[in-house]
């Protein structure tokens, strides 16, 4: 039976590879719409879980996972056999860099060295993951058809970037089915097909001329984001020279109802999307000796930030006459986003380090992030595992300063305004709760003594 038969009529297996905050949902979304779903992932840890019908991902319902793996539409294993099964096949993993800002795609040539011994005719294959333009066709092609198949011809070949909003659940709402696609084949019957199958997901799909155009999309996507966070992160530096509160500079900005879209400044970015993705393009760019100075400059302004909260710190402690050094600094969020669980390259990392390297005690405290690592990285300092403690008022009290660094909605933001003795806000979570006097919030005048 041929693929697009099998795809209308939802007998074609469906495999996702990297079941994390990606594969998960997306998974679960085909087994929802009637396929049978394989997911393949290297922890096996993640799979026993979601063999028991868990679910390690907030955006996907644990009774979900369980009806659908009770009911045998969604199996998980570590196992690629498990692929001979399957009609289309989606790389979900992750796509990192190393210390020196170059892309890692190990990741994805695992996921590829995996699928070509088991590759068979008819197959369709559709990257996900965030990558350079070229992936698809200069990394992932050629290893692909040293199973003696060829792209286009035997087996179909497209790029689809993810479009996950982590904690979407508990905020705007955006999902796998209701987010608008991108598709880029490798021919256009490869984009026909994709097309087919990414329909019973979002029944908006846009498709553009080739996979290197998909990914280049996803890149605009997130370094738009980059660029813009830089704007702002410069603009509440100046702000605080200029004795503006910068908050509502951008309330005020946002009463206009066309050209303006709000952005806010912060500790810096994080996630696997934003402080990654304009590193990918530059690289990238380089070989055509182009350099993206102004792509570079953005990042450069986000990753000073975690800086200025250390220095806003110091300065704070300063003023009531106390050192940075052996101060008790308690760090409220470090998960890279409100309301979710995931911290990676959270700038919340970053300035614990430099708090550290200062001589502060630290703890930290996140609802969402029971256990957080620090350190180990191109810097050589030790890693360190921390735990988060519980928020009470003598742990407030105990504290010389509290630092703001991600505002989840759990955390009651008067109780930390009234028994914190000093606050650093990055987030502007304690705006109109009073004490001014004791808070140093980003992009607004130091209080004055």
């Amino acid at each position: 039976m041929k693929l697009e038969t099998k795809i209308a009529r939802k007998t074609a297996r469906v495999a996702v590879i990297g079941l994390g905050y990606v594969g998960l949902p997306i998974a679960v979304e085909f087994a929802r719409a009637g396929f049978s779903v394989i997911g393949i992932d290297v922890d096996a840890r993640k799979v026993e879980r979601l063999g028991r019908g868990e679910s390690y991902i907030p955006d996907v319902a644990r009774a979900d996972v369980r009806r659908f793996v009770a009911k045998k539409k969604f199996v998980a294993t570590t196992d690629y056999n498990a692929l001979t099964e399957a009609d289309a096949i989606f790389i979900c993993v992750p796509t990192p860099f190393d210390e020196m800002k170059t892309p890692d795609l190990k990741p994805v040539i695992a996921a590829m060295e995996g699928i070509t011994p088991r590759l068979r005719r008819g197959q369709l294959v559709i990257l996900q993951s965030t990558t350079y333009p070229g992936t698809t066709e200069e990394v992932c092609l050629p290893i692909l058809e040293r199973s003696g198949l060829r792209a286009g011809k035997d087996f179909h070949l497209a790029f689809s970037p993810e479009r996950i909003d982590p904690g979407a659940t508990s905020s705007a709402g955006w999902n796998v089915k209701n987010t608008p696609k991108t598709l880029g084949g490798l021919t256009p019957r490869c984009a026909t097909l994709a097309k087919a199958l990414l329909t019973h997901l979002t029944p908006q799909v846009f498709v553009v001329s080739s996979p290197r155009a998909a990914e280049m999309s996803k890149l605009l996507e997130n370094i738009f984001r980059s660029v813009n966070i830089a704007l702002v992160n410069e603009l509440a530096l100046l702000c605080e020279r200029m004795g503006i509160d910068f908050w509502q500079v951008i309330e005020a900005a946002k009463t206009k109802p066309f050209g303006f879209m709000p952005f806010y400044p912060g500790a810096g970015v994080g996630g696997h999307c934003i402080p990654v993705d304009p590193y990918y393009l530059s690289w990238k760019a380089r070989e055509y000796d182009f350099y993206t100075r102004f792509i570079e400059l953005a990042a450069d302004t986000n990753q000073a930030m975690p800086y200025h909260v250390v220095k806003l710190t110091h300065d704070l402690l300063t003023r009531e006459r106390k050192t940075l050094r052996d101060a008790r600094v308690l760090v409220l969020g470090v998960a890279f986003k409100r309301d979710v669980d995931d911290p990676r390259n959270s700038p919340a990392e970053r300035v614990i380090e430099l708090l550290l390297e200062y001589g502060a005690q630290v703890r930290y405290h996140d609802p969402h992030v029971p256990t957080f690592r620090v350190g180990g990285d191109v810097f050589h300092r030790p890693r360190t595992e921390l735990q988060s403690v519980p928020l009470t008022r003598a742990t407030l009290r105990a504290s010389d300063i509290a630092v703001i660094v991600t505002a989840h909605r759990a955390v009651n933001y008067r109780m930390v305004v009234e028994h914190a003795p000093l606050i650093v806000d990055s987030a502007n979570a304690t705006y109109g709760l009073g004490h001014t006097r004791k808070i140093a919030r980003i992009g607004a005048p130091m209080p004055k003594e």
